[in-house]
């Protein structure tokens, strides 16, 4: 069988470490290239990790992305980053540095992790980047192009955060309460989301896809 190879940014973050184990369970790859900041002990022999500070992606790539499936779970939050500036530089100028080569090596499939409410013109700055990499991602020519939009994000993640700890306490209480309209933002699992990942990647599908709550939700009917 052809041994096909699958390429995980942000494979450390919440997201990125579940996509990375559902990837390995998959037959289908031969291969998991985890981009990472810091080397984890990994015992599964189809998993390579290439240490990056995602400030020049092309060397390190270039034998795996042809014809590769490419995950991008980048993200982080205004709190963390500290700056406006450093924020934007993880959630577009990295993910569009991979899309790029996505597109100049032809990677057959490309999927990425966005927020509900992303939107180019929107005026709260957050949404707005988030909006701004799905538009300029489009604007490229790849084969196959799926955007995933969470709402609040459940799993346990490597850092504490209070606000989400909050959070996720409130929206649990009354996400029963959310339908119509308000079901994209009930919060949804980490795992539920690389889960879809991998299922709409693997489904082969062509062209470009948006997956709210719904659709990660039938996705892991």
């Amino acid at each position: 069988m052809m041994s096909h190879t699958a390429i995980v940014a942000g494979a450390t973050g919440l997201i990125g470490r579940q996509v990375v184990k559902e990837l390995l369970g998959q037959p289908f790859y031969g291969k998991v290239v985890a981009l990472v900041r810091t080397p984890w002990e990994e015992p599964n022999e189809k998993c390579i990790q290439i240490r990056t500070d995602y400030t020049s992606l092309e060397e390190p790539l270039r034998p795996y992305i042809p014809n590769a499936h490419v995950f991008c779970c980048l993200g982080t939050t205004i709190k963390k980053a500290q700056t406006r500036e450093r924020f934007k530089q993880v959630d577009y100028e990295y993910p569009m540095q991979l899309g790029r080569l996505a597109e100049k090596y032809k990677a057959s499939q490309f999927a990425i992790v966005t927020a509900i409410g992303a939107h180019a013109r929107s005026n709260v700055f957050y949404s707005r980047v988030k909006g701004e990499v799905e538009e300029d991602l489009m604007r490229l020519q790849l084969p196959a192009l799926h955007i995933f939009r969470p709402s609040l994000l459940l799993g346990n993640r490597e850092e504490f955060r209070f606000g989400e700890q909050i959070g996720m306490g409130l929206s649990s209480a009354i996400s029963p309460l959310m339908a119509g309209p308000l079901r994209q933002y009930k919060p949804i699992p980490a795992e539920w989301v690389a889960k879809s990942m991998v299922k709409a990647v693997l489904s082969g599908r062509g062209g470009s896809h948006i997956y709210a709550y719904d659709q990660m939700a039938a996705l892991n009917g």
